[in-house]
């Protein structure tokens, strides 16, 4: 499911129906970005030199981003945004949403006036089916060896379900091997470390043994105040409530469907005894007053707030959502070290207590991406832009950032970053350095790429950066369960060449579509009143509740996702 949706993009499941987002933020260095030995810093004259041997005219584009809540900026008042317009003589006037997304895409659609570049987030379709985008096949024939090096194993997958011809750039691609995010920035069910601590640090594999540790430890500190779980259901983010019963039946975030790795046959979770086993699970904790029912109206800060207060004991989310929250009690823990009892822990839980899948596989994102608009002023030039940008040197640029400034290098060519450049990659300079700017909407390498000499494009990813932000607490307890890193908690992922099966597009008012947003609006009606029901009218609830699902056409949209996942195995192979 995504970090902007995505969140991305990463990043993301990412709406109730199920969007994620991967993401490679530079928070503290756990993820994010840097440059190469022979990267050009921001006032190099070798920048400049890079896309062509003479100065090029400067010029502006308009850039829409379908994403509410970023700052609009022209990226030239970044310092990776002014390195490639120094390289290109290209800058962007970006302007991201305000209001509703389908409005104001249907406002361009009806006055068939766009900006330059266009990221229509989930209006995609609608911009396709409209004749928004240009074309790129040729553009890209003519000046983009690099997007041919990058996208090139994908271009037969984005132009599957548009007449032959590519109109949009996903968001990221895999290139060289995959590289495994030693954190945790996907689903988990969290639990504070002194729970585990006060526990002997047990291991915690099945949902049964998970919610026993987080009742014994509200029981013994009835002084505390504490609440034993709350759940994010805010807006989009509802998907953080019911996404679970997939990952505790041993399933990845592929969205709305769990998909069988061998048969590639896709099931629905909503309506099933996986589905009823976790709702009765809160159902349950809300009757011993261990649930918190303010998780069905607190929006997204007042969630975050209540983690960062030392008061929850556990929960279930996606590290990538849970960034502000870790990131303020981890600050409290380098200050004073008691205060790393409070930090989360994230566990692989299932059902059975076996296999879990909740680390990514590569992904390949293609129901969002970037493209050039019947409007634009010079696709040519934007093309140019996005080629330079896939570059090996300025990837590493939007992700590394300046050798001497945000990394450096060891003698045997290792990337890493000192405790002080660590220390000052806060939101601030993230924001003037331009790692949040070209964190995501933008063509590049998957976050899990490596690079041509062996480094991890992401930061986060590269073992000597990961080490290095580890506070005592994090090596403290990573050595009782004996690892390293916290992915090596849970199974490696699983090849699944589809993964995220909830981007493979759905055209606005086709039957999948309406499913998912009918599926949606029954679960936000329905949670509510299943987890807060008394424990003796849940079974009455809950055949209301799939009474209701029952009308909808779940088989047929079953059969559509197991097509689209054939045809994209087939396209794989």
């Amino acid at each position: 499911m995504a970090k902007k949706l995505l969140v991305a993009g990463m990043a993301a499941a990412l709406a109730v129906s199920g969007v994620a987002c991967s993401n490679g933020n530079n928070n503290g260095g756990n993820d994010g970005k840097s440059a190469s030995p022979s990267a050009p810093s921001s006032s190099s004259p070798a920048a400049s030199e890079t896309a062509s041997e003479k100065p090029l005219d400067k010029v502006t584009f308009t850039f829409f981003n379908g994403v509410a809540g970023e700052k609009d900026l022209n990226t030239n008042e970044t310092t990776i945004g002014k390195a490639l317009e120094d390289q290109t003589g290209v800058n962007f006037k970006i302007e991201h949403l305000v209001g509703d997304l389908n409005t104001k895409i249907g406002t361009m659609i009806a006055s068939n006036e766009y900006p330059d570049v266009l990221v229509p987030d989930a209006a995609i379709e609608e911009v396709l089916k409209a004749g928004g985008f240009i074309a790129l096949d040729d553009l890209i024939e003519q000046y983009g060896p690099n997007i041919k090096r990058v996208y090139g194993p994908y271009f037969e997958r984005m132009r599957a379900d548009y007449g032959g011809k590519i109109y949009f750039l996903p968001f990221s691609a895999q290139v060289g091997d995959f590289s495994a995010d030693p954190n945790i920035n996907q689903g988990a069910f969290w639990v504070q470390r002194r729970v585990l601590k006060e526990a002997g640090y047990p291991q915690i594999k099945t949902l049964d043994e998970y919610v026993k540790l987080v009742e014994d430890f509200v029981a013994k500190h009835p002084d505390e105040d504490l609440t034993g779980m709350v759940s994010l259901t805010h807006d989009w983010r509802f998907f953080a409530t019911s996404n679970p019963p997939m990952h505790l039946a041993g399933f990845p975030n592929d969205g709305n469907v769990m998909v069988d790795v061998n048969t590639y046959e896709a099931k629905s979770y909503a309506g099933t005894d996986f589905e009823k086993r976790w709702v009765q699970t809160l159902n349950d904790l809300n009757a011993k007053g261990l649930f918190d029912k303010s998780s069905f109206v607190d929006n997204y800060d007042q969630y975050i707030a209540k983690l960062s207060s030392h008061k929850v004991v556990g929960f279930f989310d996606y590290g990538w959502q849970i960034g502000s929250a870790q990131n303020v009690l981890k600050d409290a823990a380098r200050k004073d070290q008691s205060q790393d009892d409070f930090v989360y822990f994230p566990l692989a839980v299932t059902f059975d207590g076996t296999h879990d899948q909740y680390l990514d596989p590569p992904g390949w994102t293609s129901n969002r991406g970037v493209g050039i608009t019947k409007s634009a002023k010079d696709p040519a030039r934007i093309i140019q832009y996005f080629d330079n940008l896939l570059k090996e040197e300025n990837q590493i640029l939007k992700s590394w950032g300046i050798k001497g400034e945000t990394y450096e290098v060891d003698a045997n060519g290792r990337f890493y970053r000192t405790a002080e450049q660590i220390a000052k990659l806060d939101d601030t300079f993230n924001e003037q350095f331009g790692f949040k700017t070209y964190d995501w909407d933008w063509p590049q390498y998957n976050t899990s790429s490596t690079l041509a000499d062996g480094n991890s494009l992401a930061p986060g990813y590269q073992p000597e950066v990961f080490q290095l932000s580890l506070t005592e607490g994090d090596k403290t307890i990573l050595g009782k369960y004996g690892v390293k890193t916290y992915a090596e908690l849970f199974d490696t992922p699983e090849d699944r060449p589809w993964y995220p099966a909830w981007s493979i597009p759905k055209e606005q008012g086709s039957p999948q579509q309406i499913w998912e947003t009918k599926k949606d609006e029954l679960l936000k009606k329905y949670y509510a009143k299943l987890v807060l029901a008394k424990p003796a009218d849940f079974e009455g609830v809950w055949a209301e509740y799939t009474k209701e699902f029952g009308k909808l056409d779940t088989v047929g949209y079953e059969t559509w996702y197991a097509e689209q996942i054939k045809k994209i195995v087939e396209v794989a192979k």
